[in-house]
């Protein structure tokens, strides 16, 4: 049996005073990628049910935005396979840039896209056409960007080095938000639907192009490059030989998605739609969360890279399953303060898990399938967590009363995932874990 766990190395000659450079270029793509799917995502929350699924209930609208919404994630774990063969056959540097180009153009093509009252059933497939190519592009972003900069980092500092990337998503999504939130504040209802809502859209060419021209210049990784032989298919290698750690690493990372987006996607429609709640005080309250949890996420890299990146694994996930119930219970008062101490344990216990992972996961598999096999299970993890998580919550809160029937499904995800990261070994690099085999 193939081991799982094998050691990234050290940083090639000259690496290191390069690593600021890439750190900068990788976060600045990731949140790029990220903006580009997350404003899909609040988009499907506010205006896409009524305007491309405008014969649905308002309940069944918003099901079928979100059922859109889950598309990108199922087109993600493609998108790692086949981007994730590129990285491992020719490198990582080039996946960064035609991923990257793939989600911009898709997310331009988005704002385009002419209602349902203009072209009929069209309009949807279409958005679901395009929502599929975001996902497929962003599931060979991460792990391009994550691998650059793991692959190029001191082995001590790995973790702190491979954080900057999981600073990308933040960014993202406060970008993507803050632009919906000065629309949403000052246009008025009328202008934000008619067009409002495109804008973000359109936005994403601009910051593709910025994005491409800081990657182009980017070393190859030197783990790549140091490679006698390479993966002839790389997926089948990671199928007959690791896919137990494929599935353990998509079952552990379920939670972080689901949370998240419980969070960000699905309180937000909710708390608009039910509980009436201002568009623009749910956005400022969520946006909050995510600013102080893409703030402390070098934090919990140092602490990885100081007690491991398990026990922070582990520990995210008792923290998520633990604050589920009071989670829903602030959010259903639907005061500002107390919604926005809800998001932010939420997130802390989120970022306390992904801060790590961006080491963690390459630390698992040997250089060969690195690429495949730590995309593939990443966004494995999206599907069970992402890509269910709002459609399931939204149908669980439909009713009178506290949704608590979607702080239960979230807390058994959590339990899911604590499962999961019980089972798999540490990796860093100061202990000798017992590796995981097939």
């Amino acid at each position: 049996m193939r081991k799982s766990h094998s050691p990234l190395g050290t940083t090639g000659a000259g690496g290191a005073p390069s690593l600021p450079r890439l750190a900068a270029a990788s976060l600045a793509g990731t949140a790029i990628e990220f903006y580009d799917f997350f404003v899909y995502g609040t988009a499907a929350a506010l205006v896409l049910g009524p305007l491309f699924f405008p014969t649905f209930s308002p309940l069944a609208g918003t099901l079928a935005a979100f059922a859109t919404f889950g598309v990108g994630f199922v087109a993600r774990p493609l998108g790692s396979v086949l981007f994730g063969h590129i990285g491992d056959r020719r490198g990582r540097r080039p996946v960064l840039i035609v991923s990257l180009l793939l989600t911009g153009l898709a997310t331009v093509a988005v704002g385009c896209v002419p209602t349902y009252d203009s072209i009929g059933t069209a309009a949807p497939v279409l958005l679901l056409v395009l929502r599929f190519l975001q996902g497929l592009g962003l599931g060979g972003e991460w792990g391009g960007a994550v691998l650059l900069t793991a692959e190029h980092a001191p082995a001590e500092r790995r973790g702190l080095w491979s954080s900057f990337p999981q600073i990308g998503p933040s960014l993202g999504f406060l970008l993507a938000n803050g632009i919906m939130l000065v629309l949403s504040a000052t246009l008025t209802e009328a202008q934000f639907t008619s067009w409002g809502w495109r804008v973000p859209f359109w936005a994403a060419g601009l910051l593709a192009a910025a994005g491409l021209a800081l990657r182009t210049s980017l070393p190859e990784s030197p783990s790549f490059l140091e490679l006698r032989e390479h993966a002839r298919v790389p997926l089948a290698e990671v199928v007959r030989d690791h896919w137990r750690l494929v599935l353990l690493t998509a079952g552990a990372l379920a939670v972080g998605y689901a949370v998240f987006y419980a969070v960000t996607t699905w309180s937000l429609a909710y708390a608009v739609e039910e509980l009436d709640v201002s568009r623009t005080v749910m956005l400022a309250c969520i946006m909050a969360a995510v600013v102080v949890k893409g703030a402390l996420t070098p934090v919990a890299a140092l602490l990885g890279d100081r007690y491991g990146r398990r026990p922070l694994c582990l520990l995210g996930c008792a923290l998520c399953a633990l604050w589920m119930f009071p989670m829903i219970a602030l959010l259903s008062t639907g005061e500002p303060l107390l919604m926005f101490v809800g998001f932010l344990v939420a997130m802390l216990a989120f970022i306390t898990m992904f801060a790590v992972i961006a080491a963690y996961l390459p630390e698992l598999y040997e250089p060969r399938v690195r690429c495949t096999g730590a995309a593939v299970g990443y966004n494995l993890g999206g599907v069970l967590g992402g890509a269910l998580t709002p459609v399931v919550a939204t149908a669980a809160a439909h009713g009178e009363g506290t949704p608590w029937g979607v702080a239960a499904y979230l807390t058994a995800v959590a339990l899911l995932s604590l499962g999961c990261f019980a089972l798999l070994p540490e990796t860093r690099p100061a202990s000798e874990p017992a590796p995981v085999t097939a």
